[in-house]
């Protein structure tokens, strides 16, 4: 999604808007050939209450977006941000209404990978598809911890969402006792190799993952951004070993896990962060604006 002018402008005035982003596009991917377009998205998970309060959240963020343009293609890099959000599914429709006419994106926290059936209280793709929404997420923490999402469902899941014309974002992470015993990269290789299996390289131009240290969901403790990066940078070797280099350098990774106004700035200096998946800022219009127009650090 395209926007060009600063948003809170006060705040901003010190450093680089964040949607004047072509040359900082390929400072921070490296080069020309690579340049990632930056994704923001929030996960509002099972918040807020009421589809006036979803409303009432979804207008005030569009609100503090001060000058918009029309949506840009997902492969147009220059000055372009793309923005995401994911509602719970009952303001899916409602929301899409108020942030589609800004240029953003709506998407599902998940779907199930059957088609239809006796499923209750399931979703398919075709349904979330029916209703606007672009993305999927697949694998979130919440999701393998509290619903029992193992990597065979996930894979599932990736594809259906693929089926469907939509794009998966690929919730990857460590947990804290994984993070304590130092295997963080063998946890992220493992389920990028098995929640990629049979997804071709073609189709990877419309994935995304987010790389989210469980141990850092909610807590308010953030990897630091050298860390972070460090891992999407290994990230990036396991998609090289995939598939191939054009691969793992073109795929966007985000970082999810605590992300505020006072972080983003930092992990988005980062060469292999290329946006943030926000879970609890998003919940406030303010913070969340301020997260989508990070501050450049040039």
């Amino acid at each position: 999604m395209k926007f060009t002018a600063s948003l809170l402008a006060a705040s901003l005035t010190s450093t680089v808007d964040a949607f004047s982003l072509k040359a900082a596009a390929n400072q921070r991917a490296g080069t020309e050939l690579y340049a990632r377009q930056p994704i923001m998205a929030g996960n509002w998970k099972m918040n807020p209450s009421t589809e006036a309060d979803a409303l009432n959240l979804a207008n005030g963020f569009v609100a503090l977006l001060h000058e918009m343009e029309d949506t840009c293609a997902m492969d147009d890099v220059e000055g372009c941000t793309e923005v995401v959000l994911f509602p719970p599914f009952p303001f899916i429709s409602k929301v899409k209404d108020v942030v589609g006419k800004a240029g953003i994106a709506v998407g599902s926290q998940q779907v199930y990978y059957e088609d239809k059936g006796a499923f209750t209280g399931s979703v398919s793709a075709s349904m979330v598809k029916s209703v606007g929404c672009e993305y999927v997420l697949c694998g979130h923490s919440e999701r393998r911890t509290l619903f029992s999402d193992d990597d065979v469902n996930i894979n599932a899941k990736v594809k259906k969402t693929l089926e469907f014309g939509m794009k998966p974002i690929l919730c990857i992470g460590e947990t804290k006792e994984e993070f304590d015993l130092g295997i963080t990269k063998e946890v992220c290789a493992m389920q990028v190799s098995k929640d990629l299996a049979g997804v071709s390289k073609e189709a990877m131009k419309n994935v995304v993952i987010a790389y989210e240290p469980v141990w850092a969901i909610g807590t308010g403790l953030v990897c630091d951004p050298d860390s972070a990066n460090k891992v999407h940078q290994f990230i990036r070797s396991v998609l090289e070993r995939m598939y191939d280099k054009e691969v793992a350098e073109n795929i966007r990774i985000q970082y999810g896990g605590s992300v505020t106004p006072e972080s983003v700035d930092g992990l988005m200096a980062m060469s292999d962060i290329d946006g943030c998946l926000v879970g609890g800022a998003s919940l406030f219009a303010d913070k969340f604006a301020r997260i989508v127009n990070f501050k450049q650090l040039v």
